[in-house]
């Protein structure tokens, strides 16, 4: 998917609540901010906006060397994830259709994203998954049964994770799938805004239940050619790819290959582009 307008207030808000999550000198913000500015008339909005993220990023790393804005943010969410954990497992165990139930709440989690909302109430959202069940309306863009379908016949399942504390919603739908199939669940390499590293796979029990690898990026979205080659020769292998997040649709629309893609749109761009409306839960392949 390549960059729009719009998206460029979102690449500079990143760069802002980062340097107020580093540094409360306010010298130092409008620093961050004038560095980043100049980078926009560069921008190729032929481009993904990770990628254009990751530029920004720079910014960031150059003043802040080896430092991770949001660590406090993804050590809340993971913990907090956790503690849902068996509640998360029941729902499923009670449902009358439990792939259906767990796709659900997997997508549903992807409303824990610190960078797409920057006054995330972790409690708020987490109680309004625990509580909802979704509606028609809200599933425009829902290709289950294609999912289940494609699904009984695969053996190996490459799953990209999105954001830390989202990935125990994933480890829900994983244990769903991972019967008698291998699961390689894949995390940035690097800190990137609030998404998920090994630490915090490893953390939330992932490597208990499948393994776990990094794909060499450190881009907000799974961008192929930053990825290592081992990471590559696994998702052009692999049986099924499934996508977590707005980041790695963002990145994989173009792939070489069939995804499925599951997020929540929290973008009036991801919106017009998906086919879906703000809020909905998405499952599509591409």
């Amino acid at each position: 998917m390549r960059t729009y307008l719009d998206c460029i207030p979102c690449f500079l808000r990143l760069t802002i609540e980062q340097g107020r999550l580093l540094t409360g000198d306010e010298i130092v913000h409008r620093e961050l901010m004038n560095e980043a500015v100049k980078l926009v008339p560069g921008f190729s909005l032929g481009l993904t906006p990770p990628r254009m993220v990751k530029e920004m990023q720079e910014v960031i790393k150059r003043r802040f060397p080896n430092c991770d804005p949001y660590k406090k943010v993804k050590d809340q969410s993971n913990h907090r994830a956790m503690e849902l954990y068996p509640m998360l497992k029941e729902k499923v165990a009670r449902s009358e259709d439990r792939l259906l139930t767990a796709v659900e709440l997997a997508i549903a989690g992807n409303v824990i994203d610190y960078a797409a909302k920057n006054n995330l109430n972790i409690e708020h959202e987490i109680q309004t998954i625990l509580a909802g069940s979704f509606t028609a309306d809200q599933k425009s863009v829902f290709e289950y049964d294609l999912f289940r379908k494609e699904l009984a016949d695969v053996k190996t399942i490459l799953y990209l994770a999105d954001n830390a504390g989202e990935i125990v919603f994933d480890r829900v739908l994983i244990e769903e799938i991972g019967t008698g199939r291998e699961v390689i669940f894949a995390v940035r390499d690097k800190p990137i805004l609030n998404d998920a590293i090994i630490e915090d796979a490893v953390f939330c029990g992932l490597d208990k239940i499948c393994r776990v690898i990094s794909s060499g990026v450190d881009s907000p979205g799974t961008v192929l050619e930053y990825c290592s080659d081992e990471f590559l020769k696994i998702f052009k292998e692999a049986d099924m790819v499934i996508s977590k997040g707005q980041g790695n649709y963002e990145a994989l629309t173009e792939a070489p290959r069939k995804i499925f893609f599951l997020f929540k749109v929290k973008c009036p761009v991801i919106a017009r582009h998906s086919g879906a409306q703000m809020g909905d839960i998405v499952l599509k392949q591409l």
